[in-house]
């Protein structure tokens, strides 16, 4: 069983004024990665998890999980 991967990329990308290429440049990935992972359509290797965690210099608990975020709105 695959299990979903949710993840706050977009909101974390956002609220640092990031566009999807600035943060793919950051992580050594296609901008198109960086959509494909917003959108749920793709999920990360450990080590990219990683990566996107250290830009934001947040846990990666913060920005990936098993179970849908609360929303925040």
């Amino acid at each position: 069983m695959d299990q979903e991967i949710h993840n706050r990329i977009a909101l974390f990308r956002t609220e640092r004024g990031l566009t999807r290429r600035a943060l793919a440049e950051a992580v050594d990935v296609n901008p198109q990665t960086i959509g494909y992972l917003e959108r749920g359509e793709y999920k990360p290797s450990l080590e990219l998890a990683m990566k996107i965690a250290r830009v934001f210099d947040v846990p990666i608990e913060l920005l990936f999980s098993s179970h849908p975020f609360e929303s925040v709105a």
